[in-house]
């Protein structure tokens, strides 16, 4: 019997890192807004890295950070909580490694804001919250949406770090790319090709409902 594990823990993995980079990566960019000189650079460098660094690189990090003899990992076992090879590490793994397209799409949105509309705000009385909120969110919606979608479609594909930091467990933490891999590496070319139809299925229509609903805020 074919099992679809792969897919429900693709797309949990996906659907979590996505909201979390959403809400991490657009507060990082605006964040970024007020910054200036060499802080910005070496700020805007930290948080790009992930998306150059091979992604095993990424993985042995989250190794070293949540593993059981790090500070952070000593701190969780005596709460009684252990991330690595569980699910939530392929959310961490996934999170991790699509922050940076997030962050860089919503940070060019952002600063393509009108600054008179911003401007206009400030002296009208209102926070910078609420100008955040009701006037720049809005306007750079269709960037910040295109970041989203590369986010959502790279952690569907994350293999390299969340292999290291979540296992290849059948049912728990096999992600369709390592389904694709371990059924190619065992020869079983059937079932590698129906989970390649199906990630590609699933990225294309990721990106295509992102680029309508894009198109539509812009109109």
């Amino acid at each position: 019997m074919f099992d679809y594990a792969p897919l429900f823990i693709s797309l949990r993995a996906a659907v979590l890192s996505g909201i979390f980079v959403f809400i991490l990566g657009t507060a990082a960019a605006r964040l970024c807004l007020n910054i200036r000189g060499k802080w910005l650079v070496l700020i805007d460098v930290l948080f790009t890295l992930p998306m150059v660094l091979p992604p095993t690189v990424l993985g042995f990090f989250l190794l070293v950070i949540f593993g059981r003899n790090s500070p952070l990992g000593m701190l969780l076992a005596k709460a009684g909580i252990s991330l690595i090879f569980t699910w939530q590490a392929t959310v961490i793994a996934s999170v991790v490694v699509s922050f940076p397209l997030m962050y860089k799409g919503a940070k060019g949105a952002l600063e393509q804001v009108h600054e008179d509309h911003v401007w206009a705000a400030r002296t009208l009385g209102m926070s910078e919250f609420s100008i955040f909120i009701r006037i720049m969110l809005p306007e750079a919606w269709p960037g910040i949406l295109a970041g989203l979608a590369l986010s959502f479609t790279r952690a569907l594909g994350e293999f390299g770090a969340t292999l290291l930091v979540a296992g290849n467990i059948p049912g728990r933490t096999q992600t369709i790319p390592m389904a694709i891999y371990f059924a190619t590496a065992g020869g079983d070319m059937h079932t590698a090709w129906i989970w390649v139809g199906v990630i590609t299925a699933v990225s294309c229509a990721a990106l295509f409902t992102m680029n309508m609903f894009s198109r539509k805020k812009r109109v």
